[in-house]
């Protein structure tokens, strides 16, 4: 998801009253698949022996996606949007890691937005209850991914979210106090 597209969905959310939540997929890449045929391998990792009895190198087959590798995250991306787009969320066409989908239950007009950063997901929705379409989704995702709600988003791509008063307040004070402290030690000449 793009830096644009958080704000976006925070000036949604704000404007609309909807509801934030963040969930984190875990170990996401190694929930996608490689394609079928593609074959990767790697050199062995620390601790395993990385010359044969013959001493010459040995590599391994990778039969995961895994952290580091650079297909992974698309591996990734190319096992959940299908899913995404499969439970009835439409891919957004100017960030293709932004989903929406609506559905009317009991005769109320629901409404789920995600947006997709490497293995979280900024949820955000309209209504809560236990028949209610966020809730028929998060039931789903927990079922087939390996997830956890990591409750009211709080921060996302370095941004600090709060929500008070119906407003939402997007901050990078700690990020930039982060860069300052990394990149200006000794503080501004």
């Amino acid at each position: 998801m793009r830096p644009t597209s958080l704000r976006v969905l925070a000036a949604l959310a704000a404007a609309n009253g909807m509801l934030m939540r963040r969930w984190d997929f875990v170990a996401a890449y190694l929930q996608g698949e490689l394609q079928s045929g593609e074959v990767v391998y790697c050199h062995a990792p620390p601790g395993y022996a990385t010359y044969g009895a013959d001493g010459r190198p040995r590599v391994c087959r990778v039969e995961k996606p895994i952290y580091g590798m650079a297909q992974a995250g698309r591996r990734w991306q190319r096992s959940l949007f299908p899913w995404l787009r499969d439970w009835g969320f439409t891919q957004c066409q100017s960030d293709p890691c932004v989903f929406s989908a609506e559905k009317t239950i009991n005769g109320v007009q629901q409404r789920v937005i995600l947006g997709c950063y490497v293995d979280d997901l900024f949820t955000l929705y309209t209504h809560d209850g236990d028949n209610s379409l966020y809730a028929r989704f998060t039931r789903d995702l927990a079922h087939h991914w390996n997830v956890e709600d990591e409750g009211p988003v709080s921060d996302l791509l370095n941004v600090d979210i709060a929500v008070k008063d119906g407003c939402v307040h997007l901050s990078q004070c700690k990020y930039i106090e982060h860069l300052a402290g990394l990149y200006l030690p000794d503080g501004v000449p």
